[in-house]
């Protein structure tokens, strides 16, 4: 089973980078641009069948190594 986890700043913590990418953009003429926020995109291969048990370990995997919950939310999510 393929899935993507994607793991953010919460929107309470500054995103340094965000900010200078946002910066960046203005200045190349992309006016439009408001705010940035930066991220990780994790995508993993599963050998697990059943979505509801490969969700579950998924979850278990953020919790433990790939976000830091005190600054970072994830959202678990299977590819388009």
């Amino acid at each position: 089973m393929k899935a993507r986890v994607v793991i953010m700043l919460k929107k309470s913590v500054l995103d340094p980078q965000g900010q200078a990418v946002s910066r960046a953009l203005v200045s190349l003429g992309f006016d439009e641009v408001k705010e940035v926020r930066l991220g990780k995109l994790i995508e993993m291969e599963l050998g697990e069948g059943d979505p509801k048990k490969a969700r579950e370990r998924l979850a278990q995997m953020c919790e433990k190594l790939l976000a830091n919950l005190v600054i970072e939310e994830y959202r678990i999510e299977e590819p388009a």
